[in-house]
């Protein structure tokens, strides 16, 4: 398998921990795996990307304009930022919930995702998750990393299995919250649809 997967969004929303439990369940399946993170300003909000490619055709950890597979997209307005390295044929998982940059508390524009979340429909295949509605019944947006791992996983794109990516899961997560992250990647398939189900066209959910 070659499969080449963008993770985006901003800093806390736990990107680096998914693009690493993709990346770990790659080689613990056999595959070759690069990767490489690009964090810059995150600590204050600014963007993530991380690049995982797997595979043997991959010789640069970076993912060139228009190569990846997967956009995993946990902001709307950086799936915007990054639809540029997604295929034509690739598949998008999308969170429509923005996460507010501090330029939007200053000068109050209105941002909230939704014209990013318009522009997106029909670019692309795209799967597009309510990030908020998600993750109310786990009291925190800290799992959405997760769920968005479930999504991936069940919308049959992502080309690893789903045990796998548990397994990887109960290595990375400290006990104590192992339980409820375990909870949020079945609820993450729950919501791509039934396991294994190929995604024809576009969907929202």
């Amino acid at each position: 398998m070659n499969k080449d997967i963008l993770i985006c969004g901003v800093g806390g929303q736990g990107t680096v921990l998914a693009s690493r439990i993709i990346a770990a369940a790659a080689m613990d399946e056999g595959y070759p795996v690069h990767s490489a993170e690009t964090i810059g300003m995150a600590q204050r909000g600014g963007s993530v990307t991380s690049h995982v490619r797997i595979g043997g055709e991959a010789y640069s950890p970076l993912i060139p304009p228009g190569g990846a597979d997967m956009l995993l997209a946990f902001e709307p307005g950086e799936a915007v930022r990054n639809l540029g390295r997604l295929r034509r044929d690739g598949t998008a998982v999308v969170n429509t919930t923005a996460v507010k940059p501090v330029t939007e508390n200053l000068r109050q524009t209105g941002y909230d995702g939704s014209e990013m979340t318009a522009w997106l429909k029909g670019k692309r295949t795209c799967l597009f998750v309510n990030g908020e509605e998600a993750c109310a019944p786990f009291g925190s947006a800290k799992f959405f990393n997760i769920i968005m791992l479930g999504v991936a996983a069940g919308s049959g794109h992502l080309g690893l299995k789903k045990e796998t990516l548990l397994k990887q899961i109960e290595k990375c997560v400290p006990a104590r919250f192992l339980d409820v992250n375990i909870r949020a990647f079945r609820a993450g398939i729950e919501i791509a649809g039934q396991e294994g189900a190929a995604l024809k066209g576009e969907k929202t959910i």
